[in-house]
């Protein structure tokens, strides 16, 4: 199986973490990050596993999102309701052809939210596009670990022989790298004149969007970041001495 991080964020139940880990074994699965859970470790997390007590014991504890995707590329958040930016949505099978193909360069993540609350729209600032199972209307509520089970299940078959796999021209770019992409651009708008509040971060989040969207890989990052310095020394030698 690539390297594919399962990320589950501020967990309220710790039978769900355990549940969710025993989920992943089943599908080869074995990096779990957990972002501020509720409670953790946890006997009921252990008995619910059920024999995944290794994925449990290798769950790495973080306190962002940054950190949990630290050297990831593509990373893509589960959501089970519409939003208002214009995001692009995949569904799971979609979603792990797209996740096995990124991950053959650098690791990938899947932020799966709090149980009552999901990801909130600061938590999917960081990811490329949304995943989304669809479901009966009439009843759309699926478990934590239902979720895990649905998604992990289709990354084990988008890893069969029909996959076809690309030699990237360079790796995704890495999640610190878009962030430090998009605290450049928020310097280079205020430079440039934009107000603090809100046009400028109504800009910068929109740009990032775009960006993020477009999944540029490690020498894009690189090539916009230099745009930016490109500017800001052309500010310089306007402003002078």
């Amino acid at each position: 199986m690539p390297p594919i991080r399962i990320v589950l964020v501020e967990t309220s139940h710790p039978g769900n973490i355990g549940a969710a880990a025993r989920a992943m074994k089943n599908m080869g699965l074995g990096d779990l990050v957990l972002v501020r859970p509720q409670q953790f470790p946890s006997a009921e997390a252990t008995a619910r596993a059920s024999g995944a007590d290794d994925v449990l014991a290798r769950a790495q504890v973080v306190d962002d999102i940054a950190e949990a995707i630290a050297g990831c590329g593509r990373v893509l958040g589960t959501s089970a309701r519409p939003r208002s930016a214009h995001w692009r949505v995949l569904d799971p099978r979609a979603a792990a052809a797209e996740l096995v193909e990124a991950a053959q360069s650098r690791p990938a993540a899947v932020l799966f939210g709090n149980e009552r609350n999901g990801l909130s729209n600061d938590d999917l600032a960081a990811c490329h596009a949304l995943l989304n199972i669809p479901a009966n209307p009439e009843y759309e509520s699926l478990n934590l670990a239902q979720a895990v089970q649905i998604v992990c299940y289709e990354l084990r078959m988008a890893t069969g022989p029909a996959i076809r796999r690309l030699e990237p021209e360079a790796p995704d770019a890495a999640a610190e790298d878009l962030a430090h992409l998009r605290g450049h651009l928020g310097r280079v708008l205020r430079r440039l004149g934009f107000p603090e509040q809100p046009s400028a971060a109504q800009i910068e989040a929109r740009v990032m969007r775009l960006v993020t969207r477009a999944t540029p890989n490690e020498k894009e990052t690189q090539i916009l970041r230099g745009v930016l310095s490109a500017v800001e020394q052309s500010l310089d030698r306007k402003e002078g001495p």
